[in-house]
This record gives structure tokens, C-alpha cells and sequence, in this order.
């Protein structure tokens, strides 16, 4: 069969398009798999352990559950990392929420769970770090970006008044 007698896209035209597809089926099918593998990592991320006794268990004495409630609501989820201990459903919150009340209960103060968990979480457990060279950025990051936007602002009026 001579080229002229051939359909136009019959042939090795044909055949090198193909080819050229290929490569970039199995790309698609393996991104899609990481998609997939990558949305199904949370869900096998709790474990099948039940929660801690007092995780969900009030105190029997009001005032010392109180107690225990103020504190855990001072407290950062190390794993939800925007919500407290007590709004998060988080597994680590839980056992958090268990070991606050536990302490309570045995008699220590507020003050106390709190400077144990620090020692044991470091200063990120609080929403209130105290000021230190490792929390420096903290503070003064915010201060920084307002004088800095501050600045830029009284810039570009000055040129727009120009």
C-alpha cells in the first residue's frame, strides 16, 4: 500500500501518537492512587483503643470539675493545634482531658496540672506561651508585621498624594 493511498491518519503517524499517550496513562492512574492513599491516611490515623476513663467523664464534685474544665479550656490540642482540649475530639485530647481529671481529683491545683503538662508537653500546650528566647518569634512576629504593614501603607499614600 503506497502512502498516497492511505487514509490520513493511518499508518506510523498513527502508530508514534500512540506511543506518545502512554507514558502518561500510568501518571495519572498513580497520582490518583496517592490522591486516594492520601485522603484515607486520617481515617486509619485513630486507634481502636477505648478512651480513657475520664475523658468523657465529668468528676463527681462539681467544684472540682469546674476546676478541671477552666484548665482544659486553657489547654492547645497538640493535635488539632486550633482547638482546646475540651472542644477537640482528638484521641491525644481525650487522654489530656482523662490526665487533667485524674490530677484533679487526686487533689493537685490547677496551677500545678498545668506546670506538669508544660514540663511534659513543652510551652506549645498553652495558648498563652510565656516569653522566652524560644518564644520570642511568637510575640514579637505580630508586632513586627503591623509596623512593617504600617510603613508600607503611609508609603503608598505619600505616592498617591504625589
Amino acid at each position: 500500500m503506497k502512502a498516497a493511498d492511505r487514509h490520513p491518519g493511518e499508518g506510523r503517524g498513527l502508530m508514534r501518537r500512540a506511543v506518545r499517550l502512554r507514558p502518561e496513562i500510568p501518571a495519572v492512574a498513580g497520582m490518583t492512587a496517592g490522591l486516594l492513599l492520601a485522603l484515607a491516611v486520617p481515617a486509619l490515623a485513630d486507634s481502636k483503643l477505648p478512651p480513657a476513663d475520664l475523658a468523657f467523664t465529668q468528676l463527681p464534685d462539681p467544684a472540682q470539675e469546674a476546676e478541671a474544665k477552666a484548665l482544659m479550656d486553657t489547654l492547645r490540642c497538640l493535635v488539632c493545634q486550633g482547638q482546646s482540649i475540651a472542644d477537640s475530639d482528638a484521641e491525644m485530647a481525650g487522654d489530656m482531658r482523662a490526665l487533667v481529671r485524674q490530677r484533679i481529683a487526686a487533689g493537685e491545683r490547677p496551677g500545678e496540672v498545668r506546670k506538669w503538662l508544660v514540663q511534659r508537653y513543652g510551652d506549645y500546650v498553652t495558648y498563652d506561651p510565656p516569653l522566652s528566647w524560644a518564644t520570642a518569634p511568637l510575640w514579637i512576629a505580630p508586632i513586627a508585621l503591623l509596623i512593617a504593614g504600617i510603613f508600607i501603607a503611609r508609603r503608598s499614600f505619600r505616592r498617591r498624594g504625589a
